[in-house]
């Protein structure tokens, strides 16, 4: 289905792919991982078109289609839902008009029999396209991705960011492509629909390669991963997936750490042996004894031919060493990567009593009571989260309790000492103007040295400390919200989806972190083996009908 070859992508003077090979089969569902920024949506471009290698060779088998679904879901602003539904099965809509044109010509036809053979040639082809079932098949994809209830005649600007993200999945996978390329398809998805999209992928008859980081998600659904590195730049295949490569990767590791610690004693014996036989050599140089005129230059001759065949023994032993070292067979030293190292650290004290929630309503204009009158309560050392469907108030209510909304009827209080703190879904709490190092400073005074090199801790070094926010990616963000919640030192955190936009080693480390520290927690995640680990307590709210994923 798809083959690269010695495919190598520069970027300026970095190289970010380089001798990549790999082959997908017709039907095969394969992951591709790797940490944030080494390059994997930039391999999904590169198979679809989008940006040019600067070596290698993608080839895709004769005939065959592609459809990719980026992270930001670009569509015909102009459009509404139902047209770019359409759009999405325009073959089923040609051959439909030709079906409709065809059966018209039956009414009065100069020519019965050319009329009836061009009918049933339109009506086969729109059955081999799925015909009438292409319909209800687009009515249950709409629905297994929560738009299903939404109006065909709805604007597609008037969508979310996470109903424009899920219009895209809708109509990629209604074109039914023989290779998708999904790069991070779950972000944005509720649990159901994510269970949903799950089970299609499992199901679909056709090649995929899924660029994501959750991993429940790929261990469900991919059967091989291609996991890219991000200090050589080059990819390794795994069988199975993410659990299966996290084994591998541990055991290769550890060969390898085993090889270099080998090889390395391997070294030392011999550079030994030659500083030993040149010691040797050395000292037989010049050895005199009282004897004679004629057995001294014998025995001069004598120690100077031994040194010499000694100095040449050691001089070949280096030589044997230069050449192992060259070698392709020797064992590079196991690089430690660059990692997050996040601790929130110590919490301020407060009062067992965090949260208490009586008869809460709130309401979006224009919508529903997202709340129905909720009550609850959190107390300290708790790790609560918050669950249910998009539109559900989970978010909201985060911001409810950090004072960004105010109720608008029963009571929400804070516990006595206690210091919320919000880490956001959508970044709106950073400044797309200020730079890194200036969120950074002005959270916390202190001079600009020891701001960056707490900085370095979250993965930003050098310049990119300078960047503004509205510049950063999103996992960047992601971190440097991470960043200041530290630095703000609460003994309350809101957490709305932190694992969005993290790779799965800096998500290692968060959780970590995370279950080290002894404040209280409320948090919303859709990844479930996040919560099924971490969470002590779960609170579902229901769906509402004011929709604001």
């Amino acid at each position: 289905m798809l083959q690269i070859s010695s495919l190598r992508k520069d970027i300026g003077a970095a190289t970010i792919l380089s001798a990549i090979n790999f082959t997908i089969n017709d039907g095969e569902h394969v992951a591709l991982i790797g940490p944030n920024g080494v390059g994997k949506s930039t391999l999904l471009r590169i198979i679809v078109g989008q940006e040019r290698p600067d070596a290698g060779l993608v080839a895709l088998a004769p005939g065959a289609t592609i459809g990719y679904l980026a992270q930001a879901f670009e569509s015909d602003l102009a459009a509404t839902l139902g047209a770019a539904v359409v759009a999405a099965q325009a073959d089923v809509s040609q051959a439909e008009a030709a079906l409709l044109r065809t059966s018209e010509a039956l009414v009065a036809p100069a020519d019965l029999a050319a009329a009836l053979a061009a009918y049933a040639a339109a009506l086969a082809a729109f059955e081999a396209l799925g015909g009438y079932a292409r319909a209800q098949r687009a009515a249950a994809v709409l629905q297994g991705l929560g738009l299903g209830d939404l109006p065909p005649e709805l604007p597609v600007t008037s969508l979310s960011g996470g109903q424009k993200t899920r219009l895209g999945l809708a109509c990629l996978l209604l074109r039914e492509p023989d290779l998708i390329l999904l790069d991070e398809p779950t972000n944005h998805l509720d649990t159901e629909a994510l269970e949903w999209l799950e089970g299609f992928v499992q199901s679909y008859p056709r090649a995929a390669l899924i660029v994501s980081h959750d991993r429940m998600f790929l261990d469900r659904t991919a059967t091989r991963t291609l996991f890219l590195d991000g200090q050589s730049h080059t990819l390794t295949s795994y069988a199975g997936g993410y659990s299966d490569v996290l084994t591998a990767r541990a055991r290769d590791l550890a060969a390898q750490a085993a090889a270099y610690k080998d090889q390395q004693a391997y070294i030392g014996k011999v550079c030994a042996d030659i500083a030993r036989l040149k010691g040797h050599a050395a000292g037989l140089e010049g050895v005199s004894t009282p004897v004679g005129d004629h057995d001294m230059k014998w025995a001069t001759g004598w120690s100077s031919g031994l040194s010499s065949t000694i100095a040449r023994a050691a001089r070949s032993r280096e030589r044997k060493l230069e050449r192992y070292l060259e070698a392709d067979e020797r064992v590079e030293k196991p690089r430690a990567a660059w990692g997050m190292k996040l601790d929130f650290g110590e919490p301020p004290p407060g009062g067992r009593a965090v949260l208490d929630i009586e008869d809460l309503r709130f309401a979006y204009p224009g919508g529903r009571d997202l709340f129905g009158g909720l009550r609850m309560e959190l107390r300290h050392a708790e790790r609560v989260a918050l669950v249910g469907p998009n539109g559900a108030g989970k978010s909201t209510l985060l911001k409810l309790v950090v004072g960004q909304l105010s109720p608008q009827g029963g009571q929400l209080r804070l516990g006595s000492s206690i210091k919320p703190g919000l880490l956001a879904q959508e970044h709106e709490l950073l400044d797309p103007q200020q730079s890194v190092l200036a969120h950074v400073l002005r959270a916390r005074p202190q001079s600009e040295g020891e701001a960056r090199s707490f900085l370095h801790l979250f993965l930003f070094g050098g310049d990119s400390v300078f960047r503004p926010a509205g510049r950063c990616s999103q996992g960047e963000r992601s971190r440097l919200q991470l960043a200041l919640l530290v630095l703000a030192g609460c003994n309350l955190l809101l957490l709305d989806e932190p694992l969005n936009h993290l790779d799965i080693e800096a998500r290692a480390h968060f959780e970590q972190a995370l279950a080290a520290y002894r404040g209280t927690v409320l948090l919303v995640s859709h990844d479930r083996a996040f919560v099924q680990a971490y969470a002590t307590r779960r609170i579902a709210l229901g769906a509402s009908l004011s929709r604001r994923p």
